[in-house]
């Protein structure tokens, strides 16, 4: 058997290098993307509910109560990230169960080819609400200039599908309250954004129920169901986060359910802004 020389070494060690590099760098790599991916499903675990405490007192004043006398229950289902291939479905469901929702709609390189969807949404009645064009938290949480930068692209893009001149909602990515953005943006940042979004005349909200639909758990769709009457127990007003995206089809699964389980305790389906009239 021929012996090792030197040189044979010193090739063999360097390309051991180089294959260890390139697994370290694919390691790396994916440990980053997966952090993306996670930083950009995050959703605040505090979010704010202000609009419950609100909305439940103007009921009050205005003498909103059903037939038996107890306050009116209100349920706002919410759908943010889609369009997505799942849309016309969501949409059917909602059609069987005389609902309507709310979407928080995105123009992200994912659903792009959806957008035409968004007709659809607004030709069942539904509204049409802003989320982010890119939903990328590094991005448009650097400024506030950043983030209108990103909301004006998704207004162009939204134009061919839906009258933006009447779409005056908006949900910021993450929550009104999430911390993410404080890595980009300063601790201000939020509240900066909720004072210019009020002197643009929009109007923002959060929610108070989570399907937690878009975790890193994957819940199907008996989990979901079980998410949402968790966090749904005791409120009068619920306005729960959904999420319309080509990776959610467990929460399509579970929305007949979700909708008769709030029809069975006597809520009524509206969208946020007739919610808020």
């Amino acid at each position: 058997m021929r012996r090792e020389s030197q040189n044979d070494r010193v090739r063999r060690v360097f390309a051991l290098c180089l294959l260890a590099s390139a697994v370290l760098g694919g390691v790396v790599g994916l440990v980053w993307a997966e952090a993306k991916r996670r930083e950009n499903l995050y959703e605040t675990s505090t979010p704010d509910t202000s609009f419950a405490v609100r909305a439940l007192a103007m009921s009050e004043l205005e003498g909103g109560e059903g037939e038996s006398g107890a306050t009116m229950r209100i349920c706002c289902l919410t759908f943010d990230d889609g369009p997505s291939r799942n849309t016309p479905e969501i949409l059917r469901i909602l059609a069987d169960h005389h609902a309507k929702a709310t979407f928080f709609v995105t123009a992200q390189d994912a659903n792009r080819k959806y957008l035409p969807y968004v007709a659809d949404i607004a030709g069942a009645g539904h509204q049409i609400a802003l989320h982010s064009a890119s939903h990328n938290y590094s991005e448009i949480y650097r400024s506030t200039s950043a983030f209108w930068l990103d909301i004006k692209e998704l207004r162009q893009v939204l134009q061919p599908y839906a009258d933006v001149e009447t779409i005056h909602w908006l949900r910021f990515p993450g929550g009104s309250t999430n911390t993410v953005s404080h890595r980009y943006g300063g601790s201000s940042i939020m509240q900066d954004l909720k004072t210019e979004a009020e002197e643009k005349g929009y109007r923002w909200i959060d929610w108070n129920v989570c399907a937690e639909d878009a975790t890193a758990s994957h819940p199907n769709a008996a989990q979901i169901l079980k998410n949402i009457q968790k966090d749904a127990e005791g409120q009068p007003l619920c306005v729960v986060l959904l999420h319309d995206t080509n990776a959610t089809g467990q929460t399509v699964k579970a929305l007949p359910d979700i909708l008769d389980w709030f029809s069975g305790q006597g809520y009524r389906f509206c969208t946020v802004e007739e919610m808020a009239e």
